[in-house]
């Protein structure tokens, strides 16, 4: 067997393979007489079914199978040795004078192969990195919502002011008359007008109503309606809201026995406690999403700023080809310019955990995924496991292999987010949460 590879530019290269019968002869005759020993043909004993016959039956398709062994095999090997670094899979070039009725095959494979560029890290533009702060009017809505939330609903006869109403929205959405079920507290409708057509309101009762301005938050309105997310936004329509019951909700009182009930007993003791855990976990949770949108923006400039060609052609083919279906030549070109951010990226990442050294060691997983189990205990009020306890947990995560790779993903993730605020030049900004997301989100 030979293989030779022939480049057509930086990017683009051609594999050939001839095989020879002498690569193929002996395997294919081992397999014809083991075929010989077994084959059932009316007129012949088990085992006395002449060569010929067999060979004529059963040879090319064998020839096929063995050549095809071969060839993934040789191009492996070809790919691992010569340390070819190529982006899909080889892809086959047809020969319209090809023949299976030959001693001697040669078989031509195009490659794509990855660009040779360079990583700037020092960048031009300040990436900006957010630090959300948690101020006293957030707190004073988490500690609103917490008492509302185990707090005691109290039957009322008529809607009142803090009420809450249960009921049926009707409306008509994508072409068809929608019926939803909804619950919904006063506090979240906009204004004093809407919320005066609720205000005296009995069970039974059907108020007329428009989606537009009717909520505080259209993804109040969203779930209220169950709509889909870009619908909800700018969704205007008459529609009617029939009460089914009313409550008004007690507000629970700020005590040890709900405090033992969100945190564990005694481990907050007064309001002032309470407030403090709020902040704390807030800020962790907050600068959380400020951190993954610190990574996008990096991962944004680094498309934007480091420069290289890829094997358009070559790529397109092998999205037209090598899925489980066949797409046409004009889904292949779509798919292409949906992936093609994705994949400069995974380039660009690829090479900068190779030159930076940054990989997840199965003890850097294992002890990642001991702090997400650990935190997940906490999270439900228990107390963090130990050593010993832990340890046979995270064995059992890491056994399921889609796990290990979600976790594996997430440190990388977090080992660049890191290795991008150390090589990275960026500026902090401050900003309220409501802020964060209104600029985050719009």
């Amino acid at each position: 067997m030979n293989i030779t590879k022939k480049d057509i530019d930086t990017l683009n290269a051609v594999i050939t393979v001839e095989v020879a019968k002498k690569d193929y002869q002996l395997k294919v005759e081992k397999i014809l007489k083991d075929y010989k020993k077994t084959a059932s043909v009316p007129g012949f004993r088990k085992g006395f079914v002449p060569m010929g016959m067999i060979k004529k039956q059963y040879e090319q398709s064998v020839i096929i199978d063995e050549v095809n062994k071969l060839l993934q095999d040789a191009l492996n090997k070809f790919l691992t040795e010569e340390k070819l670094d190529i982006l899909g899979n080889p892809l086959p070039k047809p020969d319209e004078n090809f023949s299976w009725e030959n001693e001697k095959f040669t078989f031509d494979f195009e490659l794509g192969m990855a660009p040779k560029f360079e990583i700037d890290l020092n960048t031009k533009k300040k990436i900006t990195l957010n630090k959300i702060i948690v101020d006293k009017n957030f707190i004073n809505d988490e500690v609103s919502n917490i008492r509302k939330q185990y707090g005691k609903l109290i039957s009322q006869t008529e809607v009142v002011e803090g009420g809450r109403m249960v009921g049926d929205f009707t409306f008509d959405y994508k072409d068809e008359q929608q019926e939803k079920n909804a619950t919904i507290d006063l506090d979240q409708i906009k204004g004093k007008v809407n919320q005066k057509k609720f205000l005296g309101k009995k069970v039974g009762d059907i108020i007329s109503l428009k989606t537009k301005g009717l909520f505080n938050d259209d993804h109040d309105l969203m779930n209220a309606l169950g709509l889909d997310h870009d619908d909800a936004h700018g969704f205007n329509q008459t529609l009617t809201f029939k009460i089914s019951e009313v409550n008004k909700t007690e507000l629970a009182k700020l005590n040890q026995e709900l405090f033992d009930k969100l945190f564990g007993k005694d481990k907050i003791k007064s309001e002032k406690e309470l407030r403090e855990e709020i902040k704390k976990s807030a800020e962790k949770q907050f600068q959380n999403q400020a951190d993954q949108q610190f990574l996008n923006a990096s991962t944004d400039y680094l498309i934007e700023n480091t420069k290289f060609d890829l094997p358009v052609d070559f790529l397109t083919k092998w999205l037209q080809v090598g899925g489980e279906k066949e797409m046409t030549e004009e889904e292949a070109k779509a798919e292409y310019e949906r992936s093609e951010k994705g994949l400069r990226y995974q380039l660009i990442e690829g090479q900068i955990a190779k030159e930076h050294d940054l990989k997840v060691s199965y003890d850097d997983l294992r002890k990642y995924a001991g702090e997400v189990v650990t935190s997940q205990y906490m999270q439900y009020g228990m107390p963090a496991p130990s050593e010993e306890e832990l340890k046979p947990v995270v064995e059992n995560v890491l056994s399921n292999q889609e796990e290990t790779k979600r976790l594996s993903e997430q440190l990388m993730s977090q080992k660049l987010l890191d290795f991008y605020k150390e090589k990275l030049s960026y500026k902090e900004k401050e900003l309220s949460y409501k802020e964060f997301v209104e600029e985050t989100y719009k």
